[in-house]
């Protein structure tokens, strides 16, 4: 079987994605988005502030039960226009079996801002 892997990169490339965990505050339906989506307000503490995102995440969560939990996101990307919304941040997942996001997140509640290791 071939190495599915992506290509080889050093510490310091690796240190130039900013990833930061943070609570979200608000999170609302996005019916705008051509697939279904969330948008997303994720708190990542003073020093970065509360900033917006989309994700396809509605096969496993609901607007309701993403308010208060902690998530991982990529916090240096530019921002990205989602049709009528801007996308301030990325936010980390994996696909499940059938191809739907399963959100990172910790399991013990962490500072907001706190960034990956």
């Amino acid at each position: 079987m071939a190495d599915a892997r992506a290509p080889e990169i050093t510490y310091d490339d690796f240190l130039k994605v900013d990833i930061r965990v943070g609570t979200v505050v608000e999170a609302q339906p996005f019916p705008e988005a051509r697939k279904p989506a969330i948008k997303l307000w994720i708190d990542f503490g003073e020093e970065i502030g509360v900033k917006k995102t989309s994700a396809q995440i509605t096969v496993h969560y609901t607007p309701e039960e993403l308010v208060g939990r902690q998530i991982a996101a990529v916090v240096n990307f530019p921002p990205r226009q989602i049709g009528p919304f801007m996308s301030e941040v990325l936010t980390l997942g994996f696909m499940d079996e059938e191809g739907a996001v399963v959100l990172v997140s910790p399991t013990t509640k962490v500072p907001n801002g706190g960034r990956l290791h």
